[in-house]
């Protein structure tokens, strides 16, 4: 497969950039954050994804949805993290959608139309302590009378104190390490004994605490096979973790052009640092690192896409690659910025705390680095 956009989402990327660049700059970002906003997101933009159809890329046609893939979704989630945009998309669009494509008929009709037309958030409740641990879900759903009694907690979910739907990965079968026995859930908002509590992380978005003290829930909430959701949940993760890969390389970039354009600016004895050799052997360096994790993303979204057995083993190529790559280039930005990088008089601080929350989600470079040498038997 080419490394590069088809025609159509070329032409897709042309509709995303400036709709972003104009609708939700980072500017719109620091608003939310200065007016100390509960919500996380600016319900009104994601109403425009909506219309915009961005909502509905990944629902199949049969379900209402554009029948898109995860190149398509990289080329917004790009351009969401070139502009520190604020949006459930990610866990809405891109997790909520995978995970429903394997749940029922009845759960399908639901959610996705509602999810399509905007109307609808949805949150993925996986993990439960500070690092990113599919395997390790410790709560349960034990059978009760026609359904199940959620008991536990979940940790860092995204939106998870406003969505309106949560996916939840509980136990109902085997030991707490183990991915047999996991089982996924629909639960819906404001379920009896559910409780949430919101907290800001580094780069300002908030992330809620999710405490299940016997939420009950019918045997229909049950997303695919009892005890069977492991390979559900593979896929849901896949696909958000190489999401998460293709926000952080528009994080990257974003970070990128402001420090070259302050490189361009700023000046010293009389001429820009731009024109200083050591300062440009380091930018390019940056650029060459980007470029190649954009190919590894790439190549993970086309192997996703085809249904390739190899996507697994891409997805976490390309997740820890953007994630270092991304990693160097904002903290490098900093550095060229000076201290005044790390005020709110530029935004290349912003970019540095984005990257540091995305780099965790879904597992970190080292995570999947571990999970690749494992695959190839070291």
């Amino acid at each position: 497969m080419p490394l590069f956009h088809t025609d159509d989402q070329a032409m897709l990327l042309d509709t995303a950039r400036p709709f972003l660049a104009e609708q939700a700059p980072v500017a719109h970002m620091r608003a939310l954050r200065d007016a100390d906003d509960r919500t996380g997101f600016d319900p009104a933009l994601w109403a425009r994804f909506a219309e915009m159809g961005f909502c509905g890329m990944l629902i199949d046609e049969a379900d209402g949805g554009l029948g898109l893939g995860a190149v398509e979704a990289g080329i917004v989630l790009e351009e969401i993290g070139r502009n520190l945009t604020p949006s459930p998309f990610l866990a809405t669009a891109v997790g909520a959608v995978t995970a429903l494509k394997g749940g029922s008929r009845d759960q399908r009709a639901r959610w996705l139309p509602r999810i399509a037309a905007g109307e609808a958030v949805a949150a993925l409740a996986i993990d439960e302590g500070g690092k990113h641990r599919p395997n390790r879900i410790a709560l349960t759903a034990a059978r009760s009378g026609n359904g199940f009694t959620l008991r536990g907690t979940k940790r860092f979910v995204a939106h998870g104190h406003v969505a309106d739907l949560l996916i939840v990965a509980a136990r109902t079968a085997g030991g707490s390490d183990e991915p047999d026995g996991i089982t996924l859930f629909a639960v819906d908002k404001g379920a009896a004994g559910l409780t949430a509590a919101a907290d800001r992380l580094a780069d300002a978005s908030l992330s809620a605490q999710l405490r299940f003290d016997d939420v009950q829930v019918d045997a229909d909430a049950v997303i695919g096979e009892l005890d069977g959701g492991w390979a559900g949940l593979t896929r849901t993760l896949d696909a958000v973790r190489t999401g998460a890969a293709s926000e952080l390389l528009g994080v990257g970039t974003g970070a990128m052009a402001r420090t070259t354009d302050y490189l361009q600016q700023r000046k010293q004895f009389g001429v820009a640092i731009g024109s200083f050799q050591a300062l440009q052997h380091r930018a390019a360096h940056l650029y060459s690192e980007l470029e190649i994790a954009r190919a590894a993303v790439l190549k993970a979204q086309q192997l996703l896409d085809a249904g390739d057995p190899a996507a697994e083993r891409a997805v976490m190529v390309a997740k820890a690659m953007a994630g270092l790559a991304t990693t160097l280039v904002v903290q490098e930005g900093v550095q060229m910025h000076g201290g005044i990088g790390m005020t709110d008089d530029y935004d290349i601080g912003f970019f540095m705390k984005r990257a540091r929350v995305l780099a965790e989600l879904f597992g970190d470079s080292d995570f999947h680095a571990d999970r690749l040498a494992r695959a190839s038997g070291y």
